[in-house]
């Protein structure tokens, strides 16, 4: 890779005076726009460090609009693939409820057919996550789920309402019944039989109240976001689908919003799960571990290699680690050394904590085989994933990603609201697993 002095020095004289001038130092993340002869703007002169997406986010809405083209000279050590990614990150602005703009465009060229789904997947994420409750209530998530499944071919069902109850999903029945939007199972299913068998598991808490134990305006304010763990397995799901990795896949999305009406779940209710697990309410806030303990048992049931949930499922996990790195937890030491090297090498990193079996003492109950929370601040998002791990089978690989889906600030390729965090490392992950024309294992 050419440095900025070595360029500079094979520049024209007028180049060089015109940079000086703007006393550009060329340091990494600056740019400069360059004038023709005629002194019309007809280059952007960027320095790139690192062959990263985000070495290039900050372009897409810091040049004039127009379209943009990778010059033949360039020297950046950035591939094909993350210039694409980057800036297709970088240029992202939600704007179903705003006029359309035209921002900066890029004419990518040599970029793969993988990286054009990965970008349309994590949009896709951002979207879901960013679109009001309104227009993304458990109807509209299963629609969607519908919609990429007929993409795709695949088989997509639903059990809905009180047939919850008849089919033994008690808990996903509880946390939802509540609302208007009646709570469901959306189902998908995908791939061929005799391929590894992987199951993802979402939460889809499309509106989270906190239930009787309600929030506080501040903490509620943001809550179209808690089906953020089903926004990353669908979109996961989708990209596996889409680029053919060959695994059976089923997709499982408990899709509820955690409501407040006179049919609500109580704090000190007992219900039975579907495992048989008896569960006492300490805390309707902490509903998400309760969806999912009906969808993880099914999933259990189904024997699969491997089992992954998403969620957004405790305030814990960014007080440990901030809004940028999700919280790994995994029963499989191979399975999580795989997941956060995949991680680095997409850089969307991941940070693993331990499931510490001691502190299954912070769920202890008096009336039920355990609690959905405790009275301890401690530990909350390890033992939410201590909670989880009891309606996995034993023996059963299972990776638990505590994920943020959020950006609270405005940064380059990380604009504010809805993020996919994690979803690249999730399907490189599963790639260099099970498909063998990308591995890159020994």
């Amino acid at each position: 890779m050419e440095t900025y002095a070595d360029w500079l020095t094979a520049q024209p004289e007028s180049t060089r005076h015109w940079l000086a001038g703007q006393a550009f130092q060329g340091r990494a993340g600056q740019f400069a726009l360059l004038p023709d002869a005629q002194g019309r703007y007809d280059r952007v002169l960027a320095v790139i460090a690192g062959d990263t997406p985000y070495a290039i986010a900050h372009l897409p809405k810091l040049l004039p609009k127009g379209h943009y083209h990778r010059c033949a000279d360039s020297t950046a050590a950035l591939s094909a693939d993350n210039l694409l990614l980057g800036w297709g990150l970088g240029a992202y602005r939600f704007e179903r409820y705003l006029a359309k703009t035209e921002p900066a465009l890029l004419h990518a060229e040599n970029q793969s057919a993988q990286a054009e789904s990965v970008l349309a997947a994590s949009l896709d994420v951002r979207d879901w996550i960013n679109t009001p409750t309104e227009h993304m209530g458990p109807d509209e998530l299963e629609q969607a789920t519908r919609d990429i499944g007929q993409r795709f071919g695949a088989a997509v069902s639903c059990i809905q309402g009180d047939a919850l109850l008849q089919q033994n999903f008690p808990t996903i029945h509880a946390v939802g019944r509540a609302s208007h939007r009646a709570p469901r199972l959306i189902r998908l299913d995908w791939g061929d039989d005799a391929h590894p068998h992987v199951v993802l598991c979402g939460k889809g808490v499309c509106f989270d109240t906190g239930g009787l134990d309600i929030k506080p305006a501040d903490g509620m304010r943001n809550m179209k976001k808690d089906m953020g763990g089903a926004a990353h397995a669908l979109a996961l799901a989708r990209l596996l689908m889409q680029n053919q990795v060959p695994v059976r896949l089923t997709l499982l999305i408990a899709a509820v919003e955690n409501a407040i009406a006179g049919n609500a779940f109580r704090p000190g209710d007992v219900i039975v799960t579907r495992q048989g697990l008896s569960v006492e309410i300490d805390n309707t806030d902490a509903e998400g571990r309760l969806v999912l303990a009906d969808a993880l048992t099914l999933a259990g049931e189904l024997k699969p290699d491997l089992i992954m949930d998403f969620a957004t499922l405790t305030g814990a996990a960014r007080i440990a680690l901030g809004p940028d790195l999700p919280v790994l937890f995994s029963n499989n030491a191979q399975a999580a050394r795989d997941y956060l090297a995949a991680g680095e090498t997409e850089h969307d990193p991941l940070w693993q904590l331990p499931l510490w079996q001691p502190y299954l003492t912070y769920l202890k109950s008096n009336v039920a085989d355990l609690a959905n929370a405790g009275p301890s601040k401690m530990a909350g998002c390890m033992t939410a994933a201590l909670f989880l791990q009891r309606f996995v089978p034993a023996g059963t690989a299972w990776t638990h990603v505590d994920v943020y889906s959020w950006n609270d600030s405005e940064r380059p390729g990380k604009p504010a609201g809805g993020e996919a965090q994690g979803l690249r490392a999730a399907f490189r992950f599963l790639q260099e697993k099970y498909d063998h024309r990308h591995s890159t294992a020994s």
